[in-house]
């Protein structure tokens, strides 16, 4: 008996050590990498996407550093429930031995319309540990094909004249437990559904802008928790957008091809749990009639008469009787896709800052931003009382607001220009008409406005801060990057820059958020940079990219505006602002790794280098709009429209050579070489080292384009050197001009001189604008203009690279450089960048004698790291020696920064701050 429980307990002993050895390899096997941040065509979760093989992106943390990924898994699966039983019925990639974590195409068949994905990933680390599961992702088809969609068009009427914006309606039956329910619909020109009584998402300003006759976009939502039992009711409001503008402007969209009276397509797909499904489509049998929006423009504002409302009209039950039925309409030329871009969106609510009056009657809101969006207003008074609210960023003398500026290509109905002392035509004006029931709480729905300033009249008593509130607007981008430094005054500019990016994206790019709203090419590529260094625009840039392409005739040519109605192909246009459909590609290409974009328009691109080659004259383009609103003597158009002509050439040979075509690399590679020979033939002067008329603007395009030969370089770097100090230290470019300078400072080691421009305050100067009050960047030096322009904002861009020192080494930030530039008066900055393989950090300081630099990078990716320091030898990286520090070698000594090179993780340097060095040159 004894005998035999010394058996069993070493029986036992031996079990549970072998259960123990099998827990500890079940740990060891298991890395500390977490897979996070997965994303489907750069959208978190997108519904009703129309891509077949959309791609896929994760990124990893991990606590260990030098980390990255050696294989992944995929598993795709039709229900959550399926993913979580591990039963990828639509994908299971099996083990792929690759690092790649981004733009990684979905492997399954494409799905059907309308059907839901599920997915997660698991990786493998560089020992070979896998992770666990991320948590699970879904994206969803949308309706892709004409034979997925089963309603028509419709219509109140089919007169474009300004009428008030249509309600449609129909009511319908749910018989059952809904699993799922998905409302699909294109309203142009903006919509608004309701369900039941309540709005239908928290979307505003929908579907996008495009050019309708080639493409219009349609929205998803996911109605499941809106439906009930029994009954239910389905409406959706029109207006005009700019699908039907009447507003006459200097632009002519009250001329455009597509135009048309609002129309509308919807289906309701309703699942239930017993796998019946049902539809509501748009047809017949929904009813119409007007509603409280009894005007809207795009550009003049919107008027709502609060006792035109038809209470209960968005609810089951209410009695419709007098109502018409709504009409079948032919839809619009264009192919209908998905709004593959996040929505715009209420972001902010601000209250304002200040209240005056400074005339009787006329109270004036200042909201202490200048922003993009419409005001909110709250009262209480007697039935019939008009309250009128104009928006503007500019005072008058007396205090009241002053639209001059921004009204001016604003014309009177039918007359080509506005005659001399003619009264000015409406413009970003709302009026509301009270109901007289308790309190009133109203905004605009199918406008938005640029403004700081809120000047409302009609008040029937004295108003309060809370009367009137700021609705901010904008396409909800997510933000990216984050940046300050000990220089207050950059602080400031960082916050103007990226306010001025939000007021001008409204699905499009825009140049202001007022006068125009017009997509100009040029603004758009010069400004985005700054864009994704501190926002997520990929997914708004691809959709607008495609406008652009779309807007292209077959010549070749593109207009200076996209969309366009027709206006912007004989003047606007030309190579600095075309080239936004070659440079942001290209953007997309270095910042995200996106090489589909390049793949998807390469046709195009060629296309146009093409139509440019058939412009030049010996190598030379001189057509179209030059540097832009200098403040002194102009750059001639020829140097800077060959300028682009070489970089186009450039991109469409580096992007043939990345999609394997290989003649045509070689093809466009020799067209380069003989713009650049061209190039320098006309306008280098090789006994004084200067491009044509010496501007800066001059210097700096043949430097940044790198069409300078290597010989003269210096020389060249010297006279633009020698420019700025002549000018006390200032810029005397335009919005061309301006780009090129900053960064051809710091590539050519002189981010000291750069500084200076940066950081002045005297006119003309970022910091000017910020001493008068500038809340967002202004369109001219002067602020004559626009004071909501984002032209001028690679400032930010280059206050991440220069002095947080953070730019991609390798597309999508693969690899990443870090070399921050400490000039000046700084004595610290920070950068933070959520690339597309996750955070990216730099962050300075030099104190008591030291620099100080902590740097982090995802994990899966690799940097180079500039520390300045004489050597390696008097760097530390935590409590020891740099160079022999986990995750670190030691690379080069290079122009005075010691060069190491660094896996993932957070690290530590620092090195004596005596006689920091200023960076050396890296080209471009």
């Amino acid at each position: 008996m004894k005998a035999m429980t010394m058996r069993l307990g070493t029986t036992c002993l031996l079990a549970l050590a072998a259960l123990l050895l099998t827990a500890s390899a079940g740990t060891a096997a298991r890395t500390s990498m977490r897979v996070t941040g997965l994303q489907c065509e750069y959208l978190v979760n997108p519904r009703g996407i129309d891509t077949p093989r959309p791609r896929l992106r994760w990124v990893h943390e991990s606590r260990e550093r030098a980390q990255r990924q050696t294989a992944y898994q995929v598993l795709a699966a039709s229900t959550e429930a399926g993913l979580d039983e591990e039963q990828g019925d639509l994908w299971d990639s099996g083990k792929v031995v690759s690092d790649q974590s981004a733009q990684v195409v979905f492997g399954g068949e494409p799905l059907p319309a309308g059907q839901a994905c599920w997915w997660k990933v698991r990786v493998w680390d560089q020992d070979g540990r896998a992770s666990s599961w991320s948590r699970p992702a879904y994206w969803e088809r949308g309706l892709p094909t004409p034979a997925d969609w089963g309603g028509r068009w419709i219509a109140r009427t089919a007169e474009t004249s300004a009428q008030p914006a249509p309600l449609l309606r129909r009511e319908f039956s749910i018989d059952g437990k809904v699993r799922r329910a998905r409302l699909y619909l294109c309203g142009l020109g903006y919509h608004e559904a309701r369900l039941n009584g309540a709005k239908v998402g928290d979307h505003v300003l929908d579907p996008g802008y495009t050019r309708y006759d080639r493409r219009a976009l349609y929205v998803t939502h996911d109605v499941t928790d809106q439906l009930r039992q029994g009954q239910n009711a389905l409406g959706v409001m029109l207006g005009n957008g700019w699908y039907n503008v009447h507003t006459v402007a200097v632009w002519y969209f009250d001329k455009a091809p597509w135009r048309a009276a609002p129309k509308l397509l919807a289906e309701l797909r309703v699942e239930y749990d017993d796998g019946r499904t049902e539809t509501i489509v748009t047809d017949e049998q929904w009813k119409t009639a007007p509603g409280p929006v009894v005007w809207d423009s795009i550009y003049a504002g919107e008027s709502y008469d609060a006792r035109q409302e038809k209470p209960g009209w968005d609810r089951p039950g209410y009695n419709d009787g007098a109502w018409e039925a709504a009409r079948v309409v032919s839809p619009p030329a264009g192919v209908l896709s998905a709004q593959q871009m996040e929505p715009i969106r209420v972001t902010q609510t601000l209250r304002p800052v200040k209240l005056t009056e400074p005339k009787p009657g006329v109270y004036l809101f200042d909201m202490g931003q200048n922003l993009s969006g419409r005001a909110r207003l709250q009262i209480s008074g007697p039935a019939g009382t008009e309250v009128t609210l104009k928006y503007g960023e500019k005072l008058l003398p007396d205090g009241t607001l002053d639209q001059r500026e921004i009204a001016v290509h604003i014309r009177p109905f039918g007359a080509p220009e506005r005659p001399a002392g003619a009264p000015q035509p409406r413009f970003q004006t709302d009026t509301y008409t009270l109901k007289g029931r308790g309190t009133e709480t109203w905004e605009p729905r199918f406008t938005y406005h640029g403004f700081q300033y809120v000047q409302v009249t009609g008040l029937p008593r004295k108003p309060s801060l809370d009367t009137v509130h700021a609705r901010v607007t904008h396409t909800d981008v997510r933000s990216a990057g984050e940046f300050a430094c000990s220089n207050p005054l950059l602080n400031r500019i960082q916050h103007a820059t990226r306010w001025a990016f939000l007021s001008n994206l409204a699905s499009i790019p825009t140049d202001c958020p007022h006068r125009e709203k017009n997509g100009w090419t040029g603004d758009a590529h010069l400004a985005a940079e700054q864009a994704i260094y501190n926002f997520h625009p990929a997914a708004a840039y691809t959709k607008w990219i495609q406008d652009v392409a779309e807007a292209m005739r077959p010549s070749g040519e593109l207009p200076g505006i996209v969309p366009s109605s027709g206006w912007g192909y004989d003047w606007g246009n030309g190579p600095a602002w075309d080239s936004a459909f070659l440079l942001i590609p290209w953007y997309l290409y270095e910042y995200y790794g996106d090489t589909r974009i390049l793949e998807r328009h390469y046709d195009q691109m060629r296309q146009y280098v093409d139509y440019l080659t058939s412009r030049s004259q010996n190598g030379i383009v001189n057509i179209g709009l030059g540097d832009w609103v200098p403040p002194g003597p102009t750059a001639p158009v020829e140097v800077t429209s060959t300028g682009y002509y070489y970089e186009d050439a450039r991109i469409v040979a580096r992007a043939a050579d990345l999609l394997g075509k290989k003649d045509d690399a070689a093809k466009y590679t020799a067209l380069a070489e003989r713009i650049r020979a061209a190039f320098n033939e006309r306008f280098f002067k090789a006994e004084t080292g200067l491009y044509s008329n010496g501007t800066q603007t001059a210097l700096a395009t043949a430097l940044n384009w790198n069409l300078t030969p290597e010989l003269h370089r210096r020389r060249v770097v010297r006279n633009l050197i020698m420019d700025v100090q002549k000018k006390g230290g200032h810029l005397d470019t335009g919005i061309l001009g301006t780009k090129y300078l900053l960064n051809v400072l710091l590539d050519n080691g002189r981010p000291d001189v750069a500084y200076r421009v940066a950081s002045q305050t005297t006119y003309p100067s970022w910091g000017h604008w910020i001493e008068r009050g500038a809340t967002t960047l202004w369109e001219t030096w002067n602020g004559a203009d626009s004071q909501n322009h984002i032209m001028f904002g690679d400032v930010s861009a280059w206050f991440y690279r220069a002095l947080a020192g953070i730019r991609p080494a390798a597309p999508g930030f693969k690899r990443i450089r870090i070399q921050p530039q400490p000039v000046g008066d700084l004595t610290w900055a920070r950068g933070a960048y959520d690339s597309i393989h996750g955070r990216i950090v730099s962050e300075w300081r030099l104190e008591d004698g030291r620099f100080d630099l902590t740097v982090t990078i995802p994990a899966n990716t690799t940097a180079v790291v500039y520390v300045p320091a004489e050597s390696a030898a008097s760097v530390t990286e935590g409590d020891g020696p740099a160079d022999r520090a986990k995750g670190v070698r030691f690379q080069r000594q290079e122009g005075g920064s010691a060069v190491f090179e660094i896996g993932s993780g957070t690290y530590r340097f620092s090195a004596p701050a005596a006689r920091l060095p200023l960076a050396a040159s890296a080209g471009k």
